[in-house]
This record gives structure tokens, C-alpha cells and sequence, in this order.
């Protein structure tokens, strides 16, 4: 008999889940808020240090190039040894970065640092290139009829933590009195290594279920069957790179450069900008964890849609703005609408594929998103650099839009909500039938 499912945003449901899955839930939180932080203050201080547009664009993209390449390998290497170890070796990592850029603030210590951890990109609490050895851990931790609830509460907690950072980084920057120019950017710092040595205790403390190993079929129709499964996965995650490659170019055109855009566009630095960033965190964890419940009524597919359908034409409409606080309101409005679906989009990609290939499924879901995210900002910054501030935006809009077309007409067949619904109707079927003869 199953046991209830209850929501994991209350008491009981928090407690149903499994230790192992309500810890990485809290590592990944308050990772978030040090990455909440970065994404307000990394580029402005990249600026105070002389950077201009197209070289924080380049720096953005060398982090996004170098977690492509090792999330492929990490997916496919954790499906075979386990998961911890990845997590354990990124926290340890960035510790060592950070101390690195505290103590030894040169240049190539910087680069090293942010490109390695993807420093200044938002990624909303996620491991940087182990996060498929770490959202697949995750999913073999909770039952797979509440991956969707989970996952989706999961992103929402995200963002509440990137909000909280957010705020922080409003007045990171004036902690220390009578320190001016970059020097005054070291409290982001601290606050990212001290989570990090939080964190690598919390991931220390988890122990990993050793999984069984993967057995070959015994039988030629057993080996038939398993091919055949695993074609039907592979299709399915090729699909997925597809239009995922086409939303990821769309979002990395504007999004990690929107405070070094505010701030050429409106003159306007952290005290304003991480406020506004915080609200808009915060706005996006409700509607995420309100989309999670949704989702189980109405679909996965429909829950990543629907709500971007929107997030495009508040998009497009923000370079129009004619000051701040309509560009602010706008942004905050579409990042609730565009940003709550990340949870939905985490549990479809790992339900396309068995437990035992989710580190590779998930690989391919980061290396599809990290690609062409990180050719994203090297390109927004060369034409921001060339004094656009309006072409990134239709650019940008433009390519979310054909994910908006794409992603129905390409992965509807593998909604789990649709699948389910069909074989329920066609277990019903002969019932029916019955019914109508007695």
C-alpha cells in the first residue's frame, strides 16, 4: 500500500520526505543566497574594477563553456560511482576559489574562480557543473509521483534564497565603513565562503543509499526490451537539447548582464537594483511553489508554457521603459510569470529517463542550457558594448519565443500527467465496456 502524499511546504509533507532529500533541499537554499548575492554584485563589481561590457560577457561565457564541459562528464561518471562525491569536491572547490579571490585578488585568480563556479550567473542555487549529479540525487531521494511537488517547491525555496541574497547585496557593499571601489566588494565574498563551508558539513553528513548496479539482461527479449527503452529515452532527451538550446541562447543574451544593463541605462547601482532583485526572488518562489500544485491538475507541459507565453511580451517591452521603476516592474512581473516553471521543467527532464541514467539525463539537460547560455552574454555584451540596449531584448524575446512553439510541439508526447491520463482511460476502457452490457 502507498503512503499519502502529502505537500512538502507543510509540516507533515516536510517530514515525509526523506533525510537525504530534505538536506540537499536545504544545501541547495542556502547556496542560493551566496549565488543571489553574485548575481546582483558580481558584474557591478567586475565593473568598479575597469571591466567593460564585452569583457564581463566574455568572463560570463568562459563559466558557461566550462560547466558544459564537465557537467556531460559528471552526469554520466556519478550514474556509475554515486553522487556525493561530485558535490563534495564542488564545495571544496569553492571554498578554495573564494578564499583565492579574498586573499589573492589578481586577474587570473578571478577568471580561474568565476569561470570554474559560474560566479555573477544566477543559477539559482545549483552546484554549477555537478548539478546533474546533484538534481539526480535529488530525484532518486523522493518517489517519482512527487517529483513535480518537490521539484517545484524545491526551485521555490531557490528563489527565496536568491531573493534573501539579493537584499543582501544591497549592503554588502557598505559593511565596511570608509572603503571605496572593489575593496568595498569583499563582504560578497565572505558570505559565499562561509555557505560554502556550511554546505560541505551538510553534504558530509548525507549518506549516500548505494544503489544497486546495474545488471545486464539475462534473455534476448530482455536485451530487446532495454534497447528498445533506451532508444526511446534517447529520442526524447535529443529532443530536449533541441529546444532547450533554443531557450537558453534567449536567456543568456540578457539576463546575466541586467544589472550592468541597469546601471549603463539608468545609472542606477546595487541599493537600487538588489531590492528589486530580492522582490522579484521572492515573488518567484510563491508562484513556483503555487505552479507545483497546479502542474499535477494540468500537466507538466502546460505549466512550462503557458506562463513564458507572458514572460515574452513583458520581455520585450522592458528596453522601452522609460526609467527605472517601470524597467523594474516589468522585470519583476516577468521573472515571476517566466522564472516559476523551473521546478516543472527539473521534473520533466528527469522523468524522461530510468534512475539509472538520470546523471546522464541530467548532463545532457545542463550541457543543452550551459552551451548556448554561456555564447549568450559574450554576444549581449558585444552589442551593449556597441551602445544597443534594445537589440539583446528582441534578440532575446524572439528565441524564447520559438521555445514557447517548439517545446508543446516537440516534448507533449512525454507529459507524465498526459501519459497517465491515457492509460488510466484505456485501463477504464474495457470497464465501460462492461458496464454498458449488463
Amino acid at each position: 500500500m502507498s503512503q499519502p502524499s502529502f505537500s512538502p511546504y507543510s509540516r507533515k509533507g516536510w517530514r515525509s520526505l526523506s533525510r537525504p532529500a530534505r538536506q540537499l533541499i536545504l544545501t541547495r537554499f542556502l547556496r542560493s543566497i551566496a549565488q543571489g548575492a553574485l548575481a546582483v554584485d558580481f558584474t557591478l563589481y567586475l565593473k568598479v574594477r575597469g571591466w567593460s561590457a564585452p569583457d564581463v560577457g566574455l568572463l560570463l561565457m568562459a563559466g558557461g563553456l566550462v560547466g558544459a564541459a564537465l557537467s556531460l562528464l559528471v552526469g554520466i561518471v556519478s550514474d556509475r560511482v554515486g553522487r556525493r562525491l561530485f558535490l563534495v569536491v564542488y564545495e571544496t572547490g569553492l571554498m578554495v576559489g573564494t578564499a583565492l579571490i579574498i586573499f589573492f585578488p589578481s586577474a587570473w585568480v578571478l577568471v580561474l574562480s568565476a569561470a570554474l563556479f559560474g560566479f555573477g550567473r544566477g543559477a539559482n542555487g545549483s552546484s554549477g557543473p555537478f548539478a546533474p549529479a546533484e538534481q539526480a540525487w535529488l530525484a532518486q531521494s523522493i518517489p517519482k509521483q512527487r517529483h513535480g511537488t518537490v521539484f517545484s517547491f524545491n526551485a521555490g525555496l531557490q528563489f527565496w534564497g536568491m531573493g534573501l541574497g539579493s537584499v543582501l547585496a544591497a549592503f554588502l557593499p557598505h559593511l565596511i565603513p570608509g572603503v571605496n571601489g572593489s575593496s568595498a566588494y569583499l563582504p560578497l565574498f565572505l558570505l559565499n565562503l562561509v555557505i560554502a563551508v556550511i554546505n560541505l558539513f551538510q553534504i558530509l553528513s548525507i549518506r549516500e543509499v548505494p544503489r544497486p548496479p546495474m545488471r545486464n539482461p539475462e534473455t534476448s527479449e530482455q536485451r530487446l526490451e532495454d534497447s528498445q527503452v533506451s532508444r526511446r529515452e534517447n529520442h526524447a532527451l535529443t529532443l530536449l537539447v533541441v529546444v532547450n538550446m533554443v531557450n537558453a541562447l534567449g536567456v543568456g543574451l540578457v539576463a546575466p548582464l541586467l544589472p550592468y544593463w541597469f546601471n549603463v541605462k539608468f545609472g542606477v547601482g546595487p541599493t537600487a537594483i538588489g531590492p528589486v532583485y530580492g522582490l522579484t526572488f521572492f515573488l518567484t518562489g510563491i508562484s513556483s511553489v503555487v505552479l507545483g500544485g497546479i502542474s499535477e491538475r494540468i500537466g507538466l507541459v502546460r505549466s512550462i508554457v503557458l506562463p513564458r507565453i507572458l514572460g515574452v511580451a513583458f520581455l520585450i517591452a522592458i528596453p522601452f521603459m522609460p526609467n527605472f521603476g517601470l524597467a523594474a516592474i516589468l522585470y519583476v512581473v516577468r521573472s515571476i510569470v517566466n522564472r516559476s516553471s523551473m521546478g516543472a521543467r527539473q521534473a520533466f527532464s528527469v522523468g524522461l529517463v530510468r534512475d539509472q541514467r538520470r546523471g546522464f539525463a541530467g548532463s545532457l539537460n545542463a550541457l543543452s542550457w550551459s552551451l548556448p547560455a554561456a555564447l549568450g552574454p559574450a554576444l549581449g555584451g558585444w552589442l551593449i558594448g556597441m551602445g544597443s540596449l534594445i537589440w539583446p531584448f528582441i534578440a532575446a524575446a524572439s528565441l524564447q519565443f520559438g521555445y514557447v512553439i517548439l517545446f508543446p510541439a516537440l516534448m507533449g508526447r512525454y507529459d507524465p500527467g498526459r501519459q497517465h491520463r491515457a492509460a488510466e482511460v484505456q485501463a477504464k476502457g474495457p470497464d465501460r465496456l462492461s458496464d454498458r452490457h449488463r
